[in-house]
């Protein structure tokens, strides 16, 4: 990969660290979207990562897309860049989780609930307030519905307001928050977890919750024990989380 303009990307232990780098709020450009597509499509191929978290340097996490990218003569070429963002973080494979401090608005808020897990500063500040310059946000009318409900999702996106770390919490789509200046540590702590584990069982689990939603209970009960019973129980790895545990030692994960 070229090197990166907009986004510092720093890959150790299993986890990838994407850091939005755009000052001052780390708002997205054409230019920076089309970086960040090209950065999940590379991570999308390692097999060894672990999951994938996002950070915004600075003090905010992202506040949207560039109003002036919204114009006739670009606004064609923005949407389709900024939707493949979506399909692209749909499509891994491992959990991702979002950092966010500060500013987490418009396309920021879209990318934010894109991922798994948010995990916010308590001074972070969430919304959709694209209504009030006349847009709609188009990933978030998807999404949102599913984390919040319709009706909430509606509010969210028809109102404008801009809502508090608790408050996003409390509505579904935060996950943890934690004090300012902690930030970093309760990310630190979440990945850690995630890190102990064994990359495809990682996966295994993850498409254990995605592949199922939508279907009836029967369906879904029968395929989630095909999944255990014909691919995670043939695996290495879980071969080795039993005997690791029986053995009361740290198991030695092979990927397999």
């Amino acid at each position: 990969m070229s090197e990166l303009k907009f986004l510092q990307l720093e890959k150790t232990d299993g986890v990838a660290r994407i850091t939005l780098a755009r000052p001052k709020h780390n708002v997205f450009n054409i230019d920076m979207i089309n970086e960040f597509n090209s950065v999940i499509e590379e991570l999308s191929a390692d097999d060894e990562l672990k999951c994938v978290a996002i950070f915004g340097e600075g003090r905010s996490f992202c506040a949207g897309v560039e109003v002036s990218d919204h114009k006739p003569d670009k606004v064609d070429s923005m949407i389709a860049a900024f939707g493949r963002i979506f399909e692209l973080i749909h499509a891994l494979e491992i959990p991702t989780i979002a950092v966010v401090q500060g500013a987490c608005l418009g396309g920021g808020m879209e990318l934010a609930i894109a991922c798994d897990t948010i995990i916010a500063a308590q001074g972070a500040k969430f919304g959709q307030p694209e209504i009030k310059l006349g847009f709609l946000p188009p990933y978030a009318a998807i999404r949102l519905p599913h984390l919040v409900g319709p009706a909430k999702a509606v509010e969210i996106c028809t109102g404008g307001k801009i809502y508090s770390a608790e408050e996003a919490r409390a509505f579904g789509f935060v996950t943890y928050v934690a004090a300012d200046d902690k930030l970093k540590d309760a990310a630190d702590r979440f990945i850690g977890e995630i890190q102990a584990c064994s990359p495809l069982i990682i996966r295994l689990n993850k498409q254990a919750v995605n592949n199922h939603l939508g279907m009836t209970f029967a369906d879904a009960l029968e395929n989630v024990n095909n999944l255990f019973l014909n691919k995670l129980m043939k695996t290495e790895d879980t071969l080795e989380g039993i005997a690791s545990f029986e053995e009361k030692r740290k198991p030695e994960w092979k990927n397999r």
